[in-house]
């Protein structure tokens, strides 16, 4: 019986969604693309800094550039981290 009440109980959805991470409540197929998007930020970040440092010489250019790819770092490893946190016990 008290199986029953913690169901039709909604904060106790919220804490087992809650416990489960913070994508826990998008279907695991979003959570596979958003991770396939991290992924793609992550990489794409990697290559801007690299042809920054080969090819481009002027220092404002530059900086714009690596302050971009830093930024997609930054976002591509926050979304990295929550799938992380989202993945199944």
């Amino acid at each position: 019986m008290q199986h029953n009440l913690q169901l039709m109980n909604p904060l106790s959805n919220l804490l087992l969604n809650s416990a489960r991470g913070p994508l826990a409540s998008m279907h695991a197929l979003d959570v596979m693309w958003i991770s396939f998007y991290s992924i793609g930020l992550l990489l794409v970040s990697i290559l801007i800094i690299t042809a920054v440092r080969k090819w481009v010489h002027n220092m404002v250019l530059s900086f714009l550039l690596k302050l971009v790819a830093y930024v997609m770092f930054f976002i591509g490893t926050l979304l990295m981290v929550l799938v992380v946190l989202t993945w199944p016990n």
